[in-house]
């Protein structure tokens, strides 16, 4: 099929290579022609497993490409993905204007029959909105499709390639047998396709990010609680995550949920109900939770050294919002360091992939290191912000050996307390003694 992914984000670079690599004909679009240049050139702008070997494969066999140019790719595409950002306005719900502007663009370039599918997290009724903005400039048919993305950044491939469903919200029974023909590769094990109608399909997207934070802020309070009563959040969390009606998923304790969904997306679903007469007081105490939380490491740093710490030095590992990507949207490493400059410490950070990022925020005022031994080169204190693999089995001798106290803020539970005692550790966790 011909495809055309308009914006090459996180979800529009991953939608239209992997489409690509079953065999489709893909042109992806945006309108950044350093990004375009660079992507032509195989540079990939984002850090996901596997997405530059595919990219590269598939662009070798003539089945993906990127342009600046939309108007072609429309004329020569029968399936159009909108793919574009959709940043928070200032009092939290979505900004479409990237989405109409496409929108618009596609209706001008129409040539004949198009499905146009919302790939973008949109809020309800924004299916509506692309229709009567295409209609503007063009007499030609065609159908609008809310067919939202669950991609995890880390292994965003695989849950494309693998997906636990794919939501198609139309009534048009000729788009529905496009998109079922498109995603039919995917599906082949098991019929993973649900159909719906538009706003049921925005509505889904939203509902689903919003219950896993939802999840996470919860088992948060509760590690806070664990730690007041003398609990172990860890015992808590497999006891009723064994009860198949909980699952264990997304039931991690740690320093809250940051990334370019969940905050975003919570603040647009509450916009949304208030704008219809209605308050979602789940949805706010769990916004409420995750900001608190992400001071947790703060907070025990504080009360360890006292709230002047000035001189102290404090070496993080981890500043994505999560391990295996680069991402750092409202990641809470973020937050700790900015609370810990404030408070007058040196800051010395290590990430496998996102120090680059981070460097664009805060330039010179932290120290990047090496490595993980390179940044607790004496140090103060070590705080564990993104669970990565690399760190999750240090030498703890040389660890010792390299830092000033031997103190471990760990934000993510990667280690026994029983362990950290053994070896020397002072250590503080989430939710255990």
């Amino acid at each position: 099929m011909d495809i055309c992914v308009i914006g090459t984000g996180y979800v529009g670079l991953v939608s239209g290579t992997c489409f690509a690599e079953s065999g489709n004909n893909v042109i992806c679009v945006d309108i950044d022609k350093n990004k375009i240049n660079a992507l032509n050139n195989g540079e990939v702008p984002i850090y996901e497993i596997g997405l530059a070997e595919f990219i590269k494969r598939n662009v070798r066999e003539d089945r993906l490409h990127f342009t600046t140019d939309i108007a072609s790719a429309v004329k020569q595409s029968q399936i159009c993905f909108i793919a574009v950002g959709t940043p928070e306005n200032e009092d939290g719900s979505a900004n479409l204007k990237y989405v109409m502007a496409v929108a618009k663009s596609i209706g001008e370039h129409m040539n004949d029959f198009k499905v146009v599918v919302d790939k973008s997290t949109v809020p309800v009724g924004t299916a509506e909105k692309v229709t009567a903005e295409i209609k503007k400039y063009t007499d030609h048919d065609f159908a609008v499709v809310s067919n939202p993305e669950f991609l995890k950044e880390g292994v965003a491939i695989d849950d494309f390639m693998k997906p636990d469903r794919v939501i198609i919200g139309t009534k048009n029974e000729r788009a529905i047998e496009l998109m079922r023909e498109l995603y039919s590769p995917f599906t082949r094990s098991m019929d993973r396709l649900i159909v719906m109608d538009e706003k049921s399909a925005e509505m889904t997207k939203y509902a689903a990010n919003c219950f896993l934070a939802t999840k996470i802020s919860f088992i948060n309070d509760i590690a806070n609680l664990c730690e007041k009563v003398g609990a172990d959040v860890n015992s808590v969390r497999k006891g009723i995550g064994s009860d198949q009606r909980i699952g264990n998923k997304f039931l991690f304790p740690g320093v809250g949920y940051g990334g370019s969904c969940f905050p975003k997306d919570i603040s647009a679903l509450m916009v949304t109900a208030r704008q219809n007469n209605h308050q979602l007081e789940i949805l706010e105490a769990v916004d409420r939770v995750n900001d608190k939380q992400k001071l947790v490491l703060t907070n025990k740093i504080k009360n360890y050294f006292g709230e002047d710490l000035k001189g102290k030095t404090i070496a993080v590992w981890g500043l994505s919002f999560k391990p295996n990507t680069d991402d750092i949207r409202e990641a809470p490493a973020l937050k700790l360091i900015e609370s810990l400059l404030e408070a007058g410490a040196i800051v010395r950070a290590f990430d496998p992939e996102a120090m680059a990022n981070v460097k664009n925020v805060f330039g010179d005022k932290i120290y990047f290191g090496k490595n993980p031994l390179d940044v607790v080169e004496n140090a103060d204190a070590l705080a564990i912000v993104t669970e990565w693999n690399a760190f999750r089995m240090p030498n703890f001798a040389k660890l010792a050996k390299a830092m000033n106290k031997h103190v471990i803020f760990d934000g993510r539970n990667l280690y026994q307390p029983n362990h950290m005692r053994e070896f020397g550790f002072e250590y503080f966790s989430i939710g255990r003694q």
